[in-house]
């Protein structure tokens, strides 16, 4: 079998899909909703809790809507797949994640009515409140860091271009656009 760019894309984004819905499966079977197993104290520790909304819950509530720009952008992607350096190894990591976190994150929606997440980082105030970052699952991850290698890339690819040469008009149309010139004519 030939490995070409759309079958490495295949292969990481069914990975990643794979690993974030078995790592939710285990959330889901050894932590009861809401839920949390502190694993490094006034660090880290996993919750199971339910996200109807976007990033950091943004829009919570409207997980059906979300479902749908979810499908939406994944078809996106996948039609402008070309346009993203998938010729480049980055370009296939980076679109391969974003696939699988789309897609499982889309499958939590559907399956769950919300997307689960579990991986919580924090610290403890002074006060001793927690302050932490919001709670992601693979599939976020696999997005984030599918992201930051495009990014990556499109600054790599940057870097390749020729610099553009200046407007400077040439000699030729210099010379024509003289009143001598015009005079000969």
């Amino acid at each position: 079998m030939t490995w070409t760019p759309n079958r490495r894309m295949a292969l990481l984004a069914v990975v990643t899909l794979v690993l974030d819905q078995l790592t939710k499966f285990g959330v889901l079977r050894f932590l009861g909703y809401a839920q949390e197993r502190v694993v490094v104290e006034g660090f880290f520790k996993f919750v199971h809790w339910g996200n109807t909304g976007a990033a950091w819950s943004m829009f919570h509530g409207n997980n059906e809507m979300l479902t749908i720009v979810a499908l939406l952008a994944l078809l996106a992607l996948f039609l402008t797949r070309h346009h993203f350096g998938i010729e480049q190894p980055l370009g296939q990591w980076a679109l391969g994640l974003m696939f699988g976190g789309i897609a499982g994150n889309i499958v939590d929606r559907i399956v769950h009515g919300h997307v689960v997440d579990f991986i919580y980082f924090h610290v403890r105030t002074r006060n001793g409140a927690e302050a932490g970052f919001p709670a992601f699952n693979v599939a976020d991850s696999g997005i984030c860091i599918g992201v930051g290698l495009m990014f990556l890339l499109s600054w790599q690819m940057d870097e390749k271009q020729p610099a553009t040469p200046s407007a400077a008009p040439s000699e030729t149309a210099a010379k024509e656009s003289t009143p001598a010139a015009s005079k000969e004519a």
